[in-house]
């Protein structure tokens, strides 16, 4: 009879090994008590927007003649590039955070112990990042896509005449077309998405939220810029997230006369590659580390 009934508890303790969603909704709990974490990734993106399409309708309410409305293509243009640095960096505090989180706290080893796969508890990371990040990054993008048409004016884009024989090319300012606005959404999604990856493998990697968070930032804002800028490296400056993540975003947000051409289909594998290969080196090292 005691045969029987340690046999058939066995199942059970196999199958609560496996991974499920309980592990993300554990993630994702502990991010969202993090109310410092939380408020740091809303003054990145949110209020930015919010403050710079406040002081944009002031601007054009007392100078109409010298400031042109708050909203259309050539506001959202330049809200959308700034939008999506500040998206990055709340990408990297979240994934550099959720990488050293319980390494930090001191309790993986207690996790550890509980029979939990430590691959699975490093994968239910990505989607708990996710679920706190995305809505963030979302409500800014909304704010500025929100504000891009209906503060819009009515001039469309048209040539500029600067100086004599300089000419410069103006967005005007009636509002985006649903399609670019659709397109840009999907592009900042995906910037962010392989931003927090990239943070999160790389903070595992390291076992140091501060290291990581200095070396990505340094990354990102110093030298990628840089190597883009080398003419020298040539075709080796199609590997660079910069250069991939350029590539795929929509024409309108996109360089006029980008440095370094590459195909649609090269982008891709690029950004695929800076997703997987930082997420495969911090899954390796979550599952070696010792606990």
């Amino acid at each position: 009879m005691n045969t029987q009934t340690l046999t058939a508890a066995l199942p059970q303790t196999r199958r609560g090994r496996r991974w499920s969603p309980r592990l993300v909704s554990a993630e994702f709990l502990k991010l969202r008590k993090r109310r410092g974490l939380v408020i740091s990734a809303l003054v990145l993106t949110v209020v930015p927007m919010l403050v710079a399409y406040i002081a944009l309708v002031v601007l054009h309410a007392n100078d109409p003649v010298n400031n042109g409305p708050a909203g259309g293509m050539e506001n959202f243009v330049g809200s959308m590039d700034l939008l999506t640095m500040l998206s990055v960096g709340a990408a990297i505090l979240v994934g550099a955070t959720l990488g050293t989180a319980d390494f930090g706290a001191g309790v993986f080893r207690e996790l550890v112990v509980t029979g939990r796969s430590r691959l699975a508890l490093f994968t239910a990371r990505v989607p708990a990042g996710l679920g706190l990040l995305l809505p963030i990054a979302g409500a800014a993008f909304a704010i500025t896509a929100t504000a891009s048409t209906v503060l819009a004016g009515s001039q469309d884009a048209r040539w500029v005449q600067v100086g004599p024989g300089a000419y410069e090319f103006d967005l005007g300012t009636v509002a985006p077309s649903v399609s670019l606005l659709l397109a840009s959404a999907g592009w900042l999604a995906l910037v962010t998405t392989v931003s927090m990856v990239l943070a999160l493998g790389v903070s595992s990697l390291f076992g140091s939220r501060g290291t990581a968070i200095g070396i990505l930032l340094g990354w990102y804002i110093v030298v990628m810029p840089l190597l883009v800028g080398f003419g020298s490296l040539g075709s080796i400056r199609e590997g660079l997230f910069y250069t991939a993540a350029d590539r795929l975003a929509p024409e309108a947000l996109g360089a006029p006369d980008p440095a370094v051409p590459m195909s649609l289909a090269a982008g891709i594998v690029v950004v695929l590659a800076w997703a997987a290969l930082p997420l495969g080196l911090g899954a390796w090292r979550t599952c070696t580390r010792d606990a």
